[in-house]
């Protein structure tokens, strides 16, 4: 997998510091009460549900910030098909570290592994056609990023990271604008004025508005939203290739396929980061 431009080493640092700050605060006294300061461990990552795995590389870096001295051994890596009863790493070291590390470890693993196995399974319901299952917005507060990896190590595309990557014109800035057409000039001006050089994508409810769209010739992406099988069909007709199109609203898995097979590029779905359940893992000593 090639990792995402935001998944850089200072984002995921800022990530792991900030989460074992909001965990550990001034100490874990459960474990420093307890577990003598030289007590050395070993714990095993014990797989309890089926999936795809991830969050290995980013539980690596959260034991190292903990204690540079840990050791991991990884039998499964991240986009790996799991089972029950695997297991995917074992974790060596300093007992009260790896007790430390613990609960962050398993909440970020099970929610992208989750998000993944999830992303994973959409993905292969519409192999075969042109369309590429991507993700949206609708993230957790601060865990955006994690969410985001795991949509990637599932297989799916991330959409825009956050507002200041892409130029998105949806429902509420057209109609406050005036109009698709005086949307998409008022931000082809605000490029030049503001010397950034970012996609734009251009909401549509309608045929009447994807023709809009396409006639300002400055959509690299039309989204058809909300849009009837027989209407995405025409749309794509009317676009006839002259920007990206991404599905989007009310797509379900029973009717993602039929979605993909209208022809777009690009089908978005909040589901895979707001609707997920969590795969079942747990850390024990041994």
């Amino acid at each position: 997998m090639i990792r995402p431009a935001y998944l850089t080493e200072a984002a995921i640092a800022q990530f792991v510091q900030s989460a074992l700050a909001e965990d550990l605060g001034e100490g874990d006294h459960s474990t420093l009460s307890t577990v003598p300061i030289h007590q050395q461990a070993k714990a095993k990552l014990l797989v309890k549900d089926d999936g795809i795995l991830a969050g290995v590389e980013l539980a690596s870096k959260i034991f190292h910030q903990i204690d540079n001295h840990l050791k991991l051994t990884v039998f499964k890596n991240d986009g790996d098909l799991i089972f029950k009863g695997d297991i995917a790493f074992e974790v060596t070291g300093n007992a009260r570290a790896i007790l430390s590390g613990e609960r962050l470890v398993l909440n970020c693993m099970q929610r992208m592994s989750g998000i993944a196995t999830k992303t994973n399974h959409l993905s292969r319901l519409i192999k075969g056609t042109s369309a590429k299952l991507m993700d949206t917005r609708k993230t957790t507060p601060n865990f955006r990023l994690m969410e985001k990896w795991a949509v990637a190590i599932g297989g799916g595309i991330n959409h825009r990271f956050a507002l200041y990557d892409m130029i998105m014109l949806k429902d509420n800035h057209i109609d406050l604008a005036g109009g698709i057409t005086a949307a998409v000039v008022n931000a082809v001006n605000y490029l030049k004025e503001k010397n950034k050089n970012l996609l734009i994508e251009v909401e549509t409810r309608n045929l009447k508005e994807v023709k809009e769209a396409v006639r300002t010739g400055a959509a690299d992406v039309i989204m058809l939203d909300n849009m009837s099988l027989a209407e995405m069909s025409e749309a794509i007709k009317i676009i006839d290739g002259k920007c990206k199109t991404e599905a989007s609203g009310g797509i379900t898995e029973a009717t993602l396929r039929s979605v993909a097979e209208c022809g777009v590029d690009y089908i978005s779905m909040g589901a895979l980061t707001h609707s997920v359940k969590s795969l079942d893992l747990s850390l024990k000593i041994f």
